[in-house]
């Protein structure tokens, strides 16, 4: 999506609608946020997705590099990941 879309959607200037596979990916992201931000206290939670994993469903890549390479369907098991070690 377009940054100017996005803002007017943020804003309420649009009469856009976003697609089923945005909402889902809007979603995916603000779960992972969500979920890193109850995980760790300090900036680990902006710095983790940037971070290279040892975790076996990354392959030594950050989540980051993983979800750009995955697309949609790793965004969702990056978010899976966060909140299974959210208990």
């Amino acid at each position: 999506m377009a940054p100017r879309t996005w803002s007017q959607l943020l804003a309420g200037s649009s009469r856009q609608v976003l697609s089923q596979r945005q909402m889902t990916r809007a979603s995916a992201l603000m779960g992972i946020y969500k979920g890193l931000n109850t995980l760790f206290a300090d900036g680990m939670a902006d710095r983790w997705p940037n971070l290279p994993s040892s975790a076996p469903v990354f392959g030594g890549r950050s989540p980051i590099d993983a979800m750009i390479e995955g697309g949609l369907p790793m965004m969702l098991d990056v978010r899976r990941y966060v909140d299974a070690l959210c208990g």
